[in-house]
C-alpha cells in the first residue's frame, strides 16, 4: 500500500485550487469530493487506502481548506459556481474517465458535473449525499429554516453549524467507537471556518443550499437515462443525511450497491479500510 502523497495548487479560473494526489496517474482515476466543513483532508486514509490500485485525487474547493478564498463581493459562493470551478479543475488537470467520490456538498458539486458530462463519468460513489428528499434529517432544520427565509433571526440557528461543538458533534455523533475519530479532523476543519470572513462565505453556500433540491429531478432523469454504475456507502447513523437516503438511489438505479456502514456522517474516520474493500470491490467488476 503506497502513502506517498503530493500536494500541489493549480490555477483554475484565476484561483488557487489546492488538492492532494496519490498513486499511478496510468490507473483508473479516483476523484473525491469534500463535505461541509472539512475539506480533502477528510479523505487522506481512504487515499492511501486505494492509491496502490487507483490515481486518487481531491481538490479543496473555492474558501475550503487550502484553496484561494476569496470574499462573496468577488467570488459569487453557489454550488453553481463551486461545480463549475471543480468542472474546470478537472479540464486543467485533464481527467477522463472519472469514478467520482462523493460526500455531503460533494453530492450536489459533483452530481452537476455528473449530469452535464455524462461521458466523463465511469462510476458515481456516494457516501452520505442526498438527492432524494428521503435522506433529509431533522437536524437540518436550522439550515432548512435559514434557506426558507434568510434574516437576522435564522442567522443566528444556521450560525451554530459554524461552531467548534457542531463540527465536532459532526465527526463523532453516530460513531461506532469515537476513540478511532482524530481530533486533527474536527480541529483542522474549525481552524478553516474560523477564518476571518469564511462565515460570510459559509453563509452564503447555506443559502445556495436552497438551489439543490429542484435539481433533484433532473439527477434522477440522469440517473435513469445513463445508468452510471454507483456504489452507495452510507454512515447509517447520521442524523443529518439520514439512512433512506441511502435507499433512495435504488429507485432510479436499482443496480447500485448499497452498504449501511455503523457510523455517523464522517464515517471514514473509522471505517475508512472497509470503505476502502467496497470501493475496490466495486471498480474491479466495472467493464
Amino acid at each position: 500500500m503506497s502513502r506517498t502523497f503530493s500536494y500541489r495548487t493549480v490555477k483554475v479560473d484565476g484561483l488557487d485550487i489546492f488538492y492532494r494526489e496519490a498513486g499511478d496517474k496510468k490507473n483508473p482515476v479516483l476523484l473525491f469530493l469534500h463535505g461541509f466543513p472539512s475539506s480533502s483532508h477528510m479523505y487522506r486514509d481512504v487515499m492511501a487506502d486505494l492509491s496502490d490500485k487507483y490515481y486518487v485525487i481531491a481538490p479543496d474547493y473555492p474558501g475550503f481548506g487550502n484553496s484561494s478564498s476569496p470574499d462573496p463581493s468577488e467570488f459569487p459562493y453557489t454550488f453553481d459556481r463551486l461545480a463549475e470551478v471543480i468542472g474546470h479543475f478537472i479540464d486543467t488537470l485533464g481527467l477522463k474517465k472519472i469514478s467520482l467520490y462523493m460526500q455531503d456538498y460533494g453530492g450536489p458539486v459533483g452530481l452537476r458535473i455528473a449530469s452535464g458530462r455524462p461521458a466523463l463519468i465511469r462510476s458515481l460513489i456516494i457516501q452520505n449525499a442526498n438527492a432524494y428528499t428521503d435522506g433529509l434529517g431533522a437536524a437540518l432544520k436550522p439550515l432548512v429554516d435559514y434557506m426558507q427565509k434568510p434574516d437576522a433571526e435564522t442567522e443566528k440557528g444556521v450560525r451554530g453549524l459554524l461552531t467548534i461543538e457542531a463540527t465536532q458533534w459532526q465527526y463523532t455523533d453516530g460513531a461506532e467507537d469515537v476513540s478511532k475519530v482524530s481530533p486533527d479532523s474536527y480541529t483542522s476543519d474549525q481552524y478553516y471556518l474560523d477564518r476571518p470572513g469564511n462565515d460570510a462565505i459559509q453563509l452564503a453556500l447555506f443559502r445556495s443550499y436552497a438551489s439543490n433540491l429542484p435539481l433533484y429531478e433532473p439527477w434522477h432523469a440522469y440517473f435513469k437515462k445513463h445508468q452510471p454504475p454507483a456504489l452507495v456507502i452510507w454512515g447509517k447513523n447520521d442524523q443529518l443525511f439520514i439512512a433512506p437516503g441511502a435507499a433512495a438511489y435504488k429507485k432510479d438505479l436499482p443496480e447500485a450497491e448499497v452498504h449501511l456502514l455503523n457510523g455517523g456522517h464522517f464515517l471514514l474516520e473509522e471505517h475508512h479500510g472497509q470503505a476502502a474493500g467496497l470501493i475496490d470491490g466495486f471498480l474491479s467488476r466495472l467493464s
